[in-house]
Parts: C-alpha cells; sequence; structure tokens
C-alpha cells in the first residue's frame, strides 16, 4: 500500500499555547519543516506506482536488474510503512494545535472540522481517480471523524490505545500467515497484470482513469491495514501534542533520544526483515513491519526534530513546503502523472530505478525552492487557500 498524505492545517492554525514571538517561530518552523521532510519521505515510496505498473500488484518490473532489485530494496527497507506514519502522527499533533487555537478564540470548533473534512474527502476522491488511486486524504477524512470523537482522550491513554491497535493488526496479519494466506497468491498472474496496468499508464488520460478506478478495490482492501494503523499514529501525535513535545524541543531531549536509540535497532532490524521477506507481498514480513515500523518513524522525527532544532536555517529551507504541504502532496502526483503517463512523457516502464529516484529527487528539489518563493509572497498554499475558504466559508486574505 503506499504513503500518502496527510496534510496539516494551514500555517496560521499552528499556532498552540501561548508563547514568545521568538519561541512560536521555531515550534511553527519544527513542525513544518518536519512535515516538508515527509512529504520527501512520501514521495520516494510513491513515485514507483507512477513509474510501473508492476508496483501496484507487488512483483517486480522483469526488466529489473540485480542492482536495480537491490536499490528498490533499500528504498522499501527505510521508507516503506514509515512515511505515512511520520505524517499521520503529525496529523494527529496539529489536530491539537487547532483544537487549542479555537479554545483561545472561544470559537465552535466541530462544524468547521467537519467541513474541513468533507473538502479532504472531495479532494480526495477526485485525486484517487484522475491522478492517484493510492490516495489517502479520504482515509484522513474519514478517521478524522474518529478523532474528532476522541478528542478529550488523555495522552496515556492514547498511547496505550495506539498500541493496542498496531498489536492487534499484527496479530490478524500473524494469524493469516500461519493460516497459509498470500497476499499475492499467483506471480504469474501478477505480472500480467502489470504488464497490463503499465500499458494502460503509457495510454491516454481515459486509459489512465480507468486503470485507476479498476485498481480502488484493491487499494480499498489495502485500507484495511493502513487505515488502523494511521490511525494508531494519529493518537500518538495527539498525545505528543497534549505534551507539546514540539514546542521547546531541548525539554524533551531525553525523550527524543530514547526514541533513536531504541527505533533504530528495532526499526531497522524490523524492516531488513520486512525488505528480504519480500516486502508487502509477503504476510509474515508484513507482519513484522507492522510492529517495527512505527519505531523507524519514531527515530526519524525523533532525529529530524533534534536537527531543525540546532540547525535552524534547515528547518527554514523546508518548512515552506511542509506549510503548503496539501498543494505539493497534489501537485507530486500532477507532476508524476505528466512525467510518466501517457498524458505528458510517457516514461512509465521505461526508467530505470535509479532515473526514477533522480526524478523524485528533482521533483522535490523545485518544490522545495517552489514553495520558497511562494510563501514569501502568500499567505497559504493555493490548495490550502480553497480548502480554508470552505472551512471557514468566507475568502482569507491570500497575499502576505
Amino acid at each position: 500500500m503506499t504513503d500518502l498524505n496527510r496534510v496539516g492545517p494551514p500555517r496560521s492554525s499552528y499556532a498552540g499555547p501561548a508563547t514568545a514571538v521568538g519561541d512560536a517561530d521555531a515550534r511553527i518552523n519544527v513542525v513544518d519543516a518536519l512535515r516538508g521532510s515527509a512529504l520527501l519521505l512520501i514521495l520516494l515510496v510513491n513515485v514507483w506506482y507512477f513509474s510501473s505498473g508492476y508496483e501496484f500488484h507487488l512483483v517486480d518490473d522483469p526488466a529489473y536488474g540485480a542492482l536495480d532489485r537491490l536499490l528498490t530494496g533499500v528504498l522499501e527497507l527505510l521508507f516503506a510503512m514509515k512515511a505515512y506514519l511520520l505524517f499521520s502522527f503529525l496529523f494527529g499533533y496539529s489536530f491539537t494545535l487547532q483544537l487549542d487555537s479555537a479554545a483561545r478564540r472561544r470559537a465552535d470548533f466541530r462544524r468547521p472540522f467537519l467541513r474541513r473534512l468533507s473538502g479532504l474527502f472531495a479532494l480526495g476522491a477526485l485525486h484517487a481517480v484522475l491522478l492517484f488511486h493510492g490516495d489517502i486524504l479520504t482515509t484522513y477524512a474519514l478517521l478524522g471523524l474518529v478523532l474528532l470523537a476522541v478528542r478529550r482522550i488523555k495522552a496515556r491513554t492514547a498511547l496505550v490505545t495506539a498500541a493496542t491497535i498496531v498489536g492487534v493488526i499484527a496479530l490478524v496479519v500473524g494469524v493469516a500467515a500461519v493460516l497459509g494466506g498470500a497476499v499475492v497468491p499467483d506471480e504469474a498472474a501478477a505480472l500480467t497484470a502489470g504488464a497490463r496496468s503499465t500499458e494502460a499508464l503509457n495510454g491516454g488520460i481515459g486509459d489512465v482513469v480507468l486503470e485507476h478506478l479498476r485498481s480502488l478495490p484493491a487499494m480499498l482492501g489495502a485500507l484495511a491495514v493502513q487505515g488502523p494503523l494511521a490511525f494508531a499514529a494519529f493518537l500518538v501525535g495527539l498525545a505528543a501534542g497534549k505534551h507539546r513535545m514540539l514546542v521547546a524541543v531541548h525539554r524533551h531531549e531525553t525523550v527524543l533520544r530514547r526514541c533513536e536509540r531504541i527505533g533504530y535497532p528495532v526499526g531497522l532490524a524490523g524492516a531488513a526483515l520486512f525488505a528480504i521477506g519480500g516486502g508487502t507481498a509477503n504476510m509474515t514480513g508484513l507482519m513484522v513491519s507492522i510492529v517495527t515500523a512505527p519505531f523507524l518513524a519514531g527515530a526519524y522525527a525523533a532525529t529530524l526534530v533534534r536537527l531543525f532544532s540546532r540547525r535552524t536555517r534547515v528547518a527554514d529551507a523546508l518548512a515552506p513546503a511542509g506549510r503548503m504541504a496539501l498543494t505539493n502532496y497534489l501537485g507530486q502526483s500532477l507532476i508524476c502523472v505528466l512525467v510518466f503517463t501517457g498524458v505528458g512523457l510517457g516514461l512509465a516502464g521505461r526508467t530505470s530505478p535509479a532515473q526514477t529516484l533522480l526524478i523524485a529527487l528533482t521533483i522535490f528539489a523545485v518544490q522545495v525552492a517552489a514553495s520558497w518563493w511562494w510563501m514569501r509572497r502568500f499567505r497559504y498554499g493555493p490548495v490550502e487557500w480553497a480548502l480554508r475558504a470552505w472551512t471557514h466559508r468566507k475568502r482569507p486574505a491570500m497575499r502576505r
């Protein structure tokens, strides 16, 4: 399954409890820079679904050589099932900041938030059909309803609930593995389907849309695993937000270092078993990753937060991309459609993994530069502006 986004509120809703201006700016940059980093990780996972039709069917492109498989294996080891957890964590964290902002203003939170979720759902549905069948915005919109319902949950209870969800999903997948369940029951059929999907991606807009529609039932099935795990990450973000983990990073150094000391060895060991075992195509490897991926995602987050708190220029460079994460997320899909499908250059099935990786890094670099230019002139990204207008039923000021 793919890693999608997962997007937070516009910058103006990031305000937490009253703090000094300098502290507030630093906190905003840390959150936004972390979200900008997650955009890169998500792109490094999702780009393969545009570059080849085989990825969706969980089999390697037959044209790949040994080095190609090594590169894709390393990327899967490092990022698969981790990137969307990081973005989901940020969704939950930003949710607490929106709650605080509404409370300080004594404003109604529930109805605007429900309108926001309906807007996200509509955007996600269009995204899934027109651009990327691996959309997760619709899932976020539905899970947001549950998050709203449990918003008063205590931080400790949220963490215990998150751990329980992960454990239950891992147990279910583990039982399925023991009973002989297979994600890819017929590899030959999957290879045939991959060739057909690659051909469809190289067609026109009608072929691409039809391929997306054909893929939706399988994607919905995969959400039976990804959805609960994303909600577990929501709850961890909610708990972190209640403790203001990203307000003053230096106060939480001990916790962050512990996340690194535990998260990297556990997460990387599990990721290695996941990749060697066949990734999401193997039930046992999937079960291991369900348990260990949150550790590695947490270690990534801890390292990035500590880096951004010390290297403010790095945070400043990435923060604009995070402030317009929804625009950039949808923009990544649009650019990939124009690069890989027959709607544009038609490179699907024609690029090596190394070339695909280079294209992804180039897309992200362009987005970082474009976001910096845009946010110097405007308050919101274009899609963020539209969603905010829908949420509050009025047109917000766009120019700074």
